[in-house]
């Protein structure tokens, strides 16, 4: 099942204000990902959602390669902009569709705030377990459900016409991220749940994150 063509319309509306909107989920998941427990220095790494280049630009200074994957060409468009790196290699592409990536060929996936916008997230975790190399990992950051259960969605102000505008996501439990991902193959290493620092007390978490190995092959 591909992401509705509707939501890449929305995101390609978004891209020319999205760096520069006011947008706590965004700046934290960033945070989240430079001090995640994860290994870019000399690997090869698949990034899904790639958006306007936030991750992609600590990624290619690190990596050996990045290919950065977004179903939004105006996304794409901006980060083509602001990334100027070699070792980067843009690819619009919708993930629930298979990936333009060999088998065994990555060391690391990483998905920033992308699958909220996936019905089916089965697709991914099996294309991320076939694109990955056996000591690979996946990692991932995504809106907090608690966070979507009390009203939060990916939005932004329209600003020539004031209008808010919200781009369709969907609630996936804790439960079912790790399930699936067990369903796949991936080892589950940690989960971690994010806040900003000045959000008021009693806030619930923004973000999830969640690591995973690869399969390891079986001994003969």
């Amino acid at each position: 099942m591909s992401i509705a063509p509707g939501i890449a319309a929305t995101y390609d509306r978004w891209a020319a204000t999205y760096d520069a909107d006011k947008n706590a989920t965004r700046d934290l998941d960033a945070e989240v990902v430079r001090r995640a427990p994860i290994r870019v220095e000399g690997r090869d790494v698949l990034e899904l959602g790639c958006g306007t280049g936030k991750n992609t630009v600590w990624l290619a200074s690190k990596a050996k390669s990045v290919v950065a994957i977004d179903f939004s060409i105006g996304m794409i468009a901006r980060a083509h902009e602001r990334v100027g790196s070699t070792n980067v290699k843009f690819v619009q592409h919708d993930v629930c569709d298979p990936w333009p990536v060999p088998t065994d060929s990555v060391d690391l996936v990483i998905a920033n705030l992308i699958l909220e916008h996936v019905h089916d997230l089965e697709p991914v975790f099996f294309e991320a377990v076939r694109v990955l190399r056996p000591r690979g990992h996946l990692f991932f950051c995504e809106l907090h459900p608690y966070r979507q259960l009390t009203g939060g969605q990916a939005q932004f102000k329209d600003p020539t016409t004031g209008e808010t505008v919200l781009v369709t996501a969907h609630v996936h439990t804790i439960s079912e991220y790790v399930n699936c991902a067990i369903r796949a193959g991936l080892v589950v290493r940690e989960i971690g749940e994010a806040l900003e620092e000045d959000a008021p007390a009693g806030e619930p978490p923004r973000l999830i994150s969640m690591l995973f190995d690869a399969p390891q092959p079986q001994s003969p």
